[in-house]
């Protein structure tokens, strides 16, 4: 059977392309939003978190009508930290909408996107998007994305894909860039016209593979897949199994089942080959298991998601200041916060430690950790977390691989030398250098994950802001040798107390302070970054002697240097291996991860011995 009234698409770009822009006018062209209805852009990015950075973390369904065919769509994120979420959900869909930036052509994203499109055998749409703008060069991307086929090895049938150039923001789309701009249908008839229907023996026992799952306080584990043969109905008796699971035989029941309308998920009775639905009620729902009848336990195979590439230890907050601003603080509220993530994030691995207030939380790279961080910290958990650090693996000779990343930089021919030799000192190795769009110099570099971290606040302050650099992983490599992170020590606070503007003043010449007068300081806290290699320890918190002829008064003259308040990635990058970054819902703050100066030097001594 092959169900014409039915497609599935998946829309796939390199961050910030405009998928999510497209999908908006896709949802109100078809007319899923009333005529006056107010709309908020990038409406499929619905959590804060992705509004505020204006990425998609989360792969989200919706579904649209055109000519009484149900078109279901999934806008996937861009970014390579969140690559898990792409490479699962195209097992839903029978073809992508691949997004390229008009001017900015293919980039590492739209190469990692696509190779995992074409792997799956699936038809691709190109669609060259941002073409209204004023620098726009549809011609040579499309050259581009041809090329990035034929190096993907991309058999006839997909290099013969069709074109279509778009503004979404301006919401047309057009077969030819000369054609008159109207509206969208251009790319709703490309898709209806070159997208394959579903197809499955809609008589044979029930087959659905769980692609995504989604969370919900109340009805618990939300499980989305495509079903691949049968019908799914509620109060179905089902058996799950999973394909890298042998031994997985669990008897379910199919409590609820919805399908995707627009924005809403509807629910329905009943299912059938090629509808993409939601299914709810089942408590041990993993994603890659497969829901079978139960006479025919069939496991669909399901590509095993790409390991975690770096970690972090979570840790329950000791500070001096511990419990002051958090609401959920104990070593038990922060272990079932991190293993309920896990019900969502398929790409994160949370492991207990020897110490049962340490939690090692591994992930695919500083991004996707720092958003987990963000998240918990709006929701009142209080905790510290350490420096990342990658994940090493041995080979069969024993000997030490480490994780490495393609590093593709476009920066103004200026500051491209700089920009070289602080890659060179964190072991990057230039693989080519090329004159870009506009004056910029692209520079492509291998460099090992570790030599990235810490790096991006640097980059963007040795390039004024101007620089762009893309990461995408390639796999492991040798060790490449020891590397030292940062080149300045800490400024520590020696006592604690309350931080007054002369202690500051006196503390200001030895580098760049990272708080203001009036601030809770403990010993050990770092306040600063040092001027010099070495850390040194100062007393923030004190004021100056009166006399008989001076008042304290005259404290006001002095000239405070306004302190470098860091957001959550650059105190995450500025941390040291000693160091812990304490998070609260209203503070971020450095520490030593040994808060008594003697026992901390002590240490360094046995370190330096070792």
């Amino acid at each position: 059977m092959i169900r014409e009234d039915v497609r599935n698409i998946a829309i796939i770009a390199h961050v910030d392309h405009g998928k999510t822009t497209l999908v908006d006018e896709l949802l109100k062209q078809s007319g899923v939003f009333r005529e006056n209805q107010a709309v908020a852009e990038r409406v499929m990015d619905s959590n804060d978190l992705e509004r505020e950075r204006g990425i998609t973390i989360l792969s989200k369904n919706t579904a649209v009508f055109y000519k009484n065919t149900k078109i279901n769509i999934i806008d996937t994120p861009g970014h390579a930290d969140f690559g898990g979420e792409v490479e699962r959900v195209l097992k839903m869909v029978n073809g992508v909408i691949l997004v390229v930036d008009a001017f900015e052509g293919a980039m590492p994203q739209t190469k990692f996107v696509l190779r995992k499109a074409l792997e799956l055998n699936l038809p691709v749409i190109v669609c060259i998007n941002k073409i209204d703008r004023p620098e726009a060069r549809p011609n040579e991307v499309i050259d581009e994305v041809l090329e990035l086929f034929i190096d993907l090895e991309a058999s006839d049938e997909q290099l013969d894909c069709p074109f279509v150039y778009a503004s979404a923001k301006s919401g047309y789309a057009v077969l030819d860039p000369n054609d008159k701009p109207v509206n969208m249908v251009p790319l709703f008839e490309t898709i209806l016209n070159y997208i394959p229907a579903p197809q499955g023996d809609e008589n044979g026992p029930t087959q659905m593979l769980i692609s995504t799952i989604d969370y919900n306080e109340y009805v618990g584990r939300i499980g989305v897949g495509k079903v691949d043969r049968g019908t799914i109905s509620v109060n179905q008796e089902a058996v799950l199994v999973n394909h890298h699971d042998p031994d997985k035989k669990q008897r379910v029941k199919i409590s609820k089942l919805y399908e995707f309308d627009g924005l809403n998920k509807v629910e329905v009775s009943s299912a059938t080959i090629g509808s993409i639905v939601a299914i709810s009620g089942i408590a041990d729902l993993r994603i890659g298991d497969t829901i079978c009848a139960t006479d025919a336990p069939e496991a669909i195979p399901f590509q095993k998601i790409s390991e975690p590439t770096i970690s972090m230890n979570f840790v329950v907050n000791n500070s001096p200041l511990a419990g002051l601003e958090g609401k959920y603080v104990t070593s038990r509220h922060l272990r079932d916060r991190l293993f309920r993530e896990l019900n969502t994030d398929v790409s994160l691995r949370v492991e207990d430690t020897e110490d049962t207030d340490t939690f090692k939380v591994s992930g695919r790279g500083e991004l996707h950790l720092s958003i987990l961080i963000e998240t918990m910290r709006r929701e009142g958990y209080e905790f510290a977390v350490s420096k990342a650090e990658v994940i090493y693996k041995t080979d069969e000779r024993n000997k030490r691989l480490e994780p490495m990343e393609l590093a593709y930089i476009d920066v103004p021919e200026e500051f491209s030398g700089n920009v070289i030799q602080k890659l060179s000192l964190r072991k990057g190795e230039l693989q080519g250098m090329s004159i870009g769009q506009g004056g910029y110099t692209r520079l492509e570099f291998s460099i090992p994950s570790r030599g990235l971290i810490g790096y991006r606040g640097e980059f963007m302050t040795d390039t004024k802001g101007n620089g762009i650099m893309n990461t995408v992983f390639d796999g492991y490599g040798p060790y490449k040798g020891d590397l030292q992170y940062r080149s300045q020590g800490s400024l520590i606070a020696f006592e604690s107390g309350e931080s007054v503007a002369y202690g500051l003043f006196n503390a200001q010449d030895r580098g760049t302070l990272f708080i203001g007068p009036g601030e809770k300081v403990y010993s050990g806290m770092v306040i600063g970054q040092s001027a010099k290699p070495e850390d040194i320890e100062l007393n923030v918190c004190k004021t100056k002697h009166l006399t008989n002829t001076r008042a304290s008064g005259s404290d006001e003259a002095l000239k405070l240097t306004p302190p470098k308040i860091l957001s959550l990635e650059q105190a995450l990058e500025f941390i040291d291996t000693d160091e812990l970054l304490e998070v609260t819902p209203k503070s971020l703050r450095i520490r030593k991860k040994i808060l008594d100066p003697t026992l901390r030097k002590r240490a360094g001594f046995k370190n330096k011995n070792q």
